[in-house]
């Protein structure tokens, strides 16, 4: 077609038809067979060979940033969480990936992250609004700005959240939006409260280790533990056994222990309930699934009391843990379900990564002696 202009006027037509002939060729047979090696190559290598080490250096930058941020999903699920943003929170990563952001919240603020979460996740544009935290570090009041994003190979997107202190809203100063406060000299509420932890996770050691191997079987080690936990780390400690392999197929109810006013039929209803009718103990005995709920919105979610009231509407529940009692990969032994109620502060999530290690303790301890007790009729 270049050189159609150096011809004569009455050359240029058939160099021209042979141009039209080479194009719809190029259109009906080589375009589509370009975009069938584009898209096999773009599978066979993940999207280029610079890829691997991009994502390298994103998960690294990702890792290093100074601002706390979390990649959530669409139901405000915790999917990857930065160094700073364990900070925050005061948990690790591997604890909270798989578990709400809106437990580390204040009430009057779950809702409105996760709703602002889902509209981000349909595209609806960013975002960003300010919520509090639970149990704050330095400020209580933080500031969320949300985004959306496509990971690589995924069909649904996913939404960046990054968390700037003390920041009241778009039109305050940004200076301080940037970074944490740097203190000078430690948290000392926060270091009497990491030496609290410590000793509930050794005094429960100390308990779970003089219960004898032969003495009372996984009976006595869930009595031991509930003992320690009752009262000093939680106001309702209740400790059920999962089905054994043989015979019925049914969860017992080995312990219930609560305030010194719960007496009565508060205290027998729990006692005597089939943990059967609990759905989060069912998740946990079954699923193996542990929960963490900081004002159940589930009124139904620890089951009813004889009388039919929901037991977390009766006991005011204000926060719960409901773990499964599993060692490792092993099967679940049972589940260690734990109550906060009226004014008691709600359980954060470093405290939920306490419990999960007692839980595993206790395990350990059950499978112990249920392996050295004695066989029926010795």
């Amino acid at each position: 077609m270049r050189t159609a202009r150096a011809l004569p006027p009455q050359e240029r037509p058939s160099l021209l038809d042979a141009a039209l002939f080479e194009l719809q060729h190029v259109v009906d047979v080589l375009w589509p067979r370009y975009e069938e090696l584009a898209a096999a190559s773009s599978r066979g290598s993940g999207g280029g060979r610079g890829d691997p080490q991009e994502q390298q250096l994103l998960r690294a930058l990702f890792q290093r940033l100074p601002i706390a941020t979390v990649l959530l999903d669409r139901d405000a699920v915790v999917r990857r969480m930065n160094f700073t943003a364990t900070q925050l929170f005061h948990t690790r990563a591997g604890y909270a990936t798989g578990r709400p952001l809106t437990a580390a919240l204040r009430r009057d603020g779950q809702a409105a992250l996760r709703s602002q979460v889902a509209a981000v996740a349909r595209g609806e544009g960013d975002r960003s609004l300010t919520v509090w935290l639970s149990q704050p570090p330095v400020h209580g009041e933080v500031r969320v700005t949300l985004a959306a994003l496509r990971p690589p190979g995924e069909p649904h997107p996913a939404v960046l959240a990054a968390f700037q202190p003390g920041v009241a809203g778009p039109s305050a100063g940004e200076g301080a939006a940037g970074a944490w406060p740097q203190e000078s000299r430690p948290d000392l509420g926060e270091v009497s409260r990491h030496a609290e932890l410590l000793d509930l996770v050794d005094d429960t050691a100390a308990a779970l280790l003089s219960v004898a191997p032969a003495g009372g079987g996984p009976e006595a080690v869930l009595a031991a533990a509930s003992e320690v936990l009752h009262g000093r780390f939680a106001d309702w400690v209740i400790a059920d056994l999962a089905p054994p392999e043989a015979g019925p197929r049914s969860p017992r109810r080995v312990m219930a222990l609560g305030p010194r006013e719960a007496v009565g039929d508060r205290t027998a209803s729990l006692a005597e309930q089939d943990p059967a009718d609990c759905p989060l103990v069912v998740d946990a005995l079954y699923e193996g699934a542990s929960a963490l709920r900081v004002s159940p919105v589930e009124a139904d979610a620890f089951g009813r009391d004889a009388t039919g009231a929901p037991v977390l509407v009766r006991e005011e529940v204000t926060s719960l843990l409901c773990i499964p009692l599993r060692a490792g990969t092993g099967p679940v032994l049972g589940a260690l379900t734990l109550f906060r109620t009226g004014g008691r502060g709600a359980f954060e999530m470093a405290e939920a990564g306490v419990a999960d290690r007692i839980a595993r303790h206790v395990a350990l301890a059950m499978a112990r002696t249920a392996e050295r007790a004695p066989a029926p009729g010795a």
